[in-house]
């Protein structure tokens, strides 16, 4: 079974090359243009992993992030890699405060995503989920 992604970003060339990306790595991902559908998307639908971008439109994606950690298991416990182009001094202490399993940079690189999520993925789920 492929690894589920969601992929909660406002801009859809974002979206598209993190498509190609994990369709190269044999995951399978879903779409969500900004976090209120994220949030919408995790309640309706199974999730492995969720990408989150930090700036969107209305709520931001840190905010999104703490509000997933307060909802019931198994939602509470998605392991969430922040995506974002944010260079703020403290984003990975702002990270860490919600709780998100790491954080990669924009542009995204192929390697890196994987890394990261192969990394996020054996911590939370031992070995029984294996990207392509």
């Amino acid at each position: 079974m492929p690894v589920r992604v969601l992929y909660v970003e406002d801009n859809a060339m974002n979206r598209q090359v993190v498509r190609d990306m994990l369709d190269v790595a044999g995951a399978s991902m879903t779409e969500a243009i900004d976090a209120e559908a994220g949030l919408k998307a995790v309640q309706e639908q199974e999730f492995d992993i969720v990408l989150m971008d930090v700036r969107m439109p209305g709520m931001d994606g840190l905010t999104a992030v703490k509000e997933m950690r307060k909802m019931p298991a198994p939602i509470c416990n998605l392991p969430v890699i922040v995506v974002t182009a944010d260079t703020s001094a403290d984003l990975r202490e702002r990270c860490e405060a919600v709780k998100a399993d790491d954080v990669i940079m924009k542009p995204v690189a192929l390697q890196e995503l994987l890394s990261s999520m192969g990394r996020v993925l054996a911590q939370g789920k031992g070995a029984d989920i294996v990207l392509d």
